[in-house]
């Protein structure tokens, strides 16, 4: 059966004007209305959100005039973060300024054995490292006794340790800036100044944690080759009286947290490793001169143990991170001492951020204590103890007492008496 046609409808006539208008309004309306429930239940905006952005630095952040702030304190909303936020409070202690060091150095390391404190290499400025030996006599203290290194040796970052006459020094950057590391190893005879070679590393590393313990010398961590990469590989070769007993590096249990600049003890036949960092500055692609350019870094507060079973434990952390520490360090009375070093950047200016605590950690108890405070912040202390005395010489200190950020290399020696 067919469908009936469906027939044409008429066209229908286009509303009024002004019922289009009313509509259009209407809309609108609704459209405002929610905006204004949207933005009265949304945060408040910061006062100052206008943001600068520079090639190379972190946005600084502007007042609505236009005007770079430059206090000390940088506001934003409601919240403030002095420059030296990261200050901890500390009894005040009497320094002696002493004999300054013959040059500045920062990254440099030191050996003390007897009242000879020996120091060795460093950057004196970033273009500039130093290839000898100094020696502080805490007897009389003066400076003297000048002797060189050998000329394959690593002028920073070095690994080093003393059993009391040889001085066993392991890797390290080779030459200024953010050049590579060398594998080179070397003992030094303090009694008859002379040099002897030890077998290389199985890969070089930057700043690794070093330490004699029980018959043989141990390297872990440190930056691998790029200078940025935390590495985590563990080392050791059986050591005597200078010499290496074995022709290769034996491979131990990884540590738990790579990266360099941390101090490493030995102390109640326990193996200690405090503090430290993950990255570091690294050199420019493409530089000549290896340039240092500036990395993400987290420095960190953690302490490992390294007990009878050959596993690591972890002990309490330190008060703050703290890093560029490696021979800021000595054992008195069954307590570690640790004089300054870097702890974790401004969270806004980005700035590195030094330290000037010294704290201590009590082996007896496992607790750690702030002691004191260095006559100013300041990191790659190189630290020695006699008589009673705490010295600390050289290393990179801070622009003065409201600005914790790095500046002049220095040479200066300083003591204080200390009472635990």
């Amino acid at each position: 059966m067919a469908r009936p046609a469906a027939t044409a409808a008429a066209p229908k006539a286009p509303p009024p004007k002004h019922l289009i208008a009313l509509a259009v309004v209407a809309i609108l309306g609704l459209v405002l209305v929610a905006d204004f429930l949207w933005a009265s239940s949304s945060p408040a905006a910061p006062a100052w959100s206008s943001r600068i952005d520079l090639p190379g630095r972190p946005a600084a952040l502007v007042p609505p005039s236009g005007k770079k702030q430059t206090k000390e304190k940088i506001s934003i909303g409601s919240t403030d973060i002095n420059a030296t936020f990261a200050d901890l409070p500390a009894p005040e202690l009497q320094w002696e300024e002493m004999a300054e060091a013959p040059v500045p150095r920062l990254d440099g390391a030191a050996m003390q054995i007897k009242n000879l404190l020996y120091v060795f290499a460093g950057y004196g400025t970033i273009n500039h490292v130093h290839s000898h030996v100094d020696i502080y006599n805490f007897s009389d203290n003066t400076w003297g006794g000048r002797f060189d290194m050998p000329k394959e040796m690593a002028h920073s970052h070095l690994g080093m340790v003393t059993d009391g006459r040889y001085v066993y020094v392991v890797t390290g950057q080779y030459g200024p800036q953010c050049r590579g590391p060398t594998a080179r190893n070397f003992v030094l005879d303090t009694e008859t100044k002379e040099w002897h070679d030890l077998p290389p590393l199985p890969v070089p590393r930057y700043a690794p944690a070093t330490q004699l313990w029980r018959g043989r010398l141990h390297v872990m961590g440190g930056s691998k080759e790029d200078r940025h990469e935390p590495g985590l590989e563990h080392w050791s070769i059986a050591v005597k009286d200078g010499k290496a007993l074995e022709n290769e590096w034996r491979s131990e249990i990884p540590i738990p947290r790579g990266g360099p600049h941390r101090a490493c003890v030995v102390a109640n036949d326990k193996l200690l490793v405090i503090g430290g960092q993950e990255g570091d500055f690294m050199a420019k692609p493409g530089s000549p001169i290896f340039k240092c350019v500036r990395r993400s870094e987290v420095v960190y507060s953690n302490v490992y143990m390294l007990d009878d079973g050959m596993k690591w434990k972890e002990f309490p952390p330190m008060p703050k991170p703290d890093s560029h520490i490696e021979f800021a360090w000595v054992n008195v009375n069954n307590s570690l001492i640790i004089a300054g070093g870097t702890t974790e950047k401004h969270p806004i200016t980005k700035k590195m951020v030094l330290v000037g605590e010294l704290f201590r950690f009590n082996l007896n108890t496992l607790e750690w204590t702030v002691i004191g405070r260095l006559p100013f912040r300041i990191k790659t202390t190189l630290v020695g103890y006699w008589d009673g005395w705490l010295y600390f010489t050289s290393g990179q200190r801070d622009k003065g007492p409201k600005d914790p950020s790095p500046k002049k290399v220095v040479g200066c020696m300083w003591r204080t008496k200390l009472h635990l």
